[in-house]
């Protein structure tokens, strides 16, 4: 297969079938068929694969390729052999592989068929690996998703740090490493670590001029998917979230709305990942929710549009993964959902790590955060972290442009800012600065006298959001330099100098508020607390008439229906008894129980007010779960104790309890006499239960405070359950 007296164009198009490169591309083949370090910077989409595909198909020997993935090596290999050829002439080398297969790859290569093989880094350790890769001929290495080796980087592996070591302990040839994001400090990295300092280096723009970018609020946030999707039905999207269970939540609400949508995480194992990664390529699905493991490398060209549940870590996780949108330079929308109790969230995760990798961490997360609240053209922010200007300040395709901004005069606040970083020794964070201006009086300020300073309080009009928009749009426009070795101190540039001694009229986006409120949980839970009513007469007359339902029944008024289930009648406006029982905390036996004339009320109410009811925003709710369900329930019956159970399933006497709650909640009940009978007195039973029938609310505390504390928490959690099972259901 290999022929060098052909010129890349042709091999082009007899390996492949294509007629022109794309941007670098021929370059950077040359580049390797002339055994040149090369380093490639190529947003993904570009087609780095080719890169070293076609200079490895052309030249003698077999390219090693490091691939941090196996679902990314098994892609890669069956696109190679879909083009034509033997079988072998590309091949995986990983933990995946039986030992007759292994054999098989190892006697291809020998032959010389084998013209790519793609190595996890972790198999480059084994020593069996290393010998049989020192007797073969080598026509390179190639580093995929190179940034792996920086912990500057989004997805840093600390194997990928060795690389350079095992590749001179098996032999010295030519290398490239390409990544599809890399700031300057990454670039570096790698460029040091793999030392290939005089390496060709090819920079592609990061500007994907198709994609739209958008940041939204968290607000309702599983109905503004449902409603985002149907208007986009029929297209190919993945939705990206921080948690498996988010993940399987929101896979699971998209289909009983009548969304074709599957689940991808690492909880899942291999056979069901690669099956519903090959239904989403084959389009039996539309939509995948996943964790960040899905998409690297996934070669689906026609994804159009990518949603961010939660908001990455990184700028550079943001990056990659929304540039899995459009990659056929049609449309790709980008829809990110933000609070800032994610960024608080992902803080938390940080602890307890090593010092400088929560530095790190917490600086990535500062810029994350500046991109979500920033009111200046999106794409123009983007591209600075990535060292790339963007002309103008409309790029026409992300929500801060296509959305007039309000704009202010910025001369005096520029100054003072500047000012401010010149006054403090040009030694401190964003932070420090916006509270040294604002007057807050906090450790680091007390540390280094700053409330000793002339810029003191001096900017104490604006609040700290102000200045924190100052500052980005002062970095962004050249005024500032950031440090990122010393996790991001600001110093002036030359321009900053020169507007400091003379200032000068400039305008300044407003910002957009920040939310700080996360949407109301999908899940309803015993106490659970919903996220307000939003037709506030409705509620009330909801109220009202389960008021007279309870006192009818000699109930109180949360055994009818709670106060979520009835907050959600007023988003949703339920008319019939099926609807109903898509109200999360509405089982269909309580529906028949008590519903009749609260849909009978709902219809007169929409019918009077004229009120349209908008089809997608009527989202059915998955009701909370027990993931332990049908073991609890089969045991209960069985009548064993419920420390057994727990024990069964490796949860404490809490979680048991918290599982049992979410079942009882969702409408099924549970006979747990038979234990309440060893652990609570009957005449202590039957206090607790006329307690519950008579009081208005179901808040263990309050019952707590009823008792004196004479039951413990435990008891009455138990007590609540044996209610809510035989009167509520």
């Amino acid at each position: 297969m290999t022929n060098v007296d052909i010129s890349p164009k042709e091999a082009l198009e007899q390996f492949f079938g294509f007629t022109t490169f794309k941007g670098d591309q021929e370059l950077i083949v040359q580049s390797v068929l002339d055994r040149k370090d090369t380093f490639v910077i190529m947003p993904t989409g570009g087609g780095k694969s080719l890169c070293y595909q076609l200079p490895a198909l052309m030249s003698e020997g077999t390219a090693i390729v490091v691939s941090p993935l196996i679902a990314l090596m098994k892609n890669q290999v069956d696109l190679l052999r879909g083009f034509g050829g033997e079988n072998g002439v590309a091949h995986f080398l990983n933990s995946s592989l039986t030992r007759n297969e292994a054999i098989k790859v190892k006697e291809d290569i020998r032959a010389g068929i084998t013209k790519l093989l793609y190595v996890a880094p972790e198999s480059l350790t084994k020593k069996e690996n290393v010998e049989f890769l020192s007797d073969i001929q080598i026509s390179f290495f190639a580093i995929d998703e190179a940034h792996c080796i920086s912990e500057w980087g989004h997805d840093f592996r600390p194997e990928y740090r060795r690389l350079r070591t095992i590749f001179n302990e098996i032999k010295r040839v030519p290398m490239i490493a390409l990544t599809a994001t890399a700031t300057e400090k990454v670039q570096e990295d790698i460029l040091k670590n793999l030392d290939i300092p005089g390496a060709n280096v090819f920079k592609d723009s990061f500007n994907r001029p198709n994609l739209y970018y958008e940041v939204r609020p968290k607000k309702d946030v599983a109905r503004e998917i449902i409603r985002f999707v149907k208007q986009h039905s029929g297209r190919s999207g993945i939705i990206y979230c921080l948690s498996r269970k988010k993940v399987e939540e929101i896979a699971e609400t998209l289909v009983v709305n009548g969304i074709k949508a599957l689940p991808y995480h690492a909880g899942m194992d291999a056979a069901q990942r690669a099956s519903h990664q090959d239904r989403f390529l084959m389009e039996d699905v539309d939509v995948i929710v996943a964790t960040i493991a899905f998409g690297m490398g996934i070669d689906k060209p026609d994804v159009r549009f990518v949603i961010h549940h939660d908001i990455p870590k990184s700028l550079e996780s943001y990056y990659q993964e929304t540039g899995r949108g459009g990659r056929d330079g049609g449309e790709g929308k980008c829809i990110t959902f933000y609070s800032y109790k994610d960024i608080e969230k992902l803080e938390k995760f940080l602890q307890g790590k090593p010092v400088a990798e929560q530095e790190i961490g917490r600086q990535l997360l500062a810029d994350t955060v500046s991109y979500a609240e920033t009111g200046m053209c999106r794409r123009k922010y983007l591209l600075h972290y990535f060292g790339e200007q963007l002309p103008g300040d409309n790029c026409g395709a992300c929500d801060n442009c296509n959305n007039p901004k309000e704009y202010f005069e910025a001369k005096d606040d520029l100054k003072l800012m500047l000012a401010a970083v010149k006054e403090s020794k040009e030694r401190h964070r964003a932070r420090f600065i916006c509270d040294l201006l604002t007057g807050n009086e906090t450790s680091e300020i007390k540390n280094y006298k700053g409330d000793k300073l002339k810029a003191y309080g001096s900017g104490s009009e604006h609040n700290e959001q102000h200045w924190m928009a100052v500052i980005r749009q002062a970095n962004v426009g050249g005024y500032l330099h950031k440090d990122i070795e010393s996790y991001g101190n600001l110093s002036l540039t030359e321009e900053g100098k020169k507007f400091l001694k003379k200032p000068v009229s400039i305008t300044f986006t407003k910002e957009r508020e920040r939310v700080d409120e996360d949407a109301p949980d999908e899940d309803v839970v015993l106490n659970g607390k919903g996220g307000g009513a939003a037709d506030e007469r409705l509620m009330k007359m909801l109220k009202d008439l389960r008021h007279s339902v309870a006192k009818k029944a000699k109930l109180a008024p949360y055994v009818i229906f709670q106060d979520p289930a009835l907050e959600e009648m007023t988003v949703r406006y339920p008319l019939t008894l099926e609807e109903l029982t898509l109200i999360s905390g509405v089982g269909s036996g309580k529906a028949q129980k008590y519903g009749k004339p609260f849909v009978e009320l709902i219809a007169n109410y929409v019918e009077e007010n004229e009120i349209e009811r908008a089809d997608e925003t009527v989202v059915r709710s998955v009701m909370k779960k027990s993931s332990n369900k049908v073991h609890i329930i089969q045991n209960i019956d069985k009548r064993l104790s419920l420390e057994s159970i727990a024990k069964a399933k490796g949860l404490t006497m809490e979680a048991l309890l918290d599982e049992m709650e979410t079942i009882v909640m969702s409408g099924t009940k549970l006979d747990i006499n038979y234990h309440l009978d060893d652990v609570v007195e009957e005449d202590a039973q039957e206090e607790i239960m006329d307690y519950f029938r008579t009081a208005e609310t179901d808040s263990i505390e309050e019952a707590s405070k009823e008792f004196d504390g004479d039951y413990s928490e435990e008891e009455l959690r138990l007590m609540r359950l044996k209610f809510m099972s035989e009167v509520a259901n």
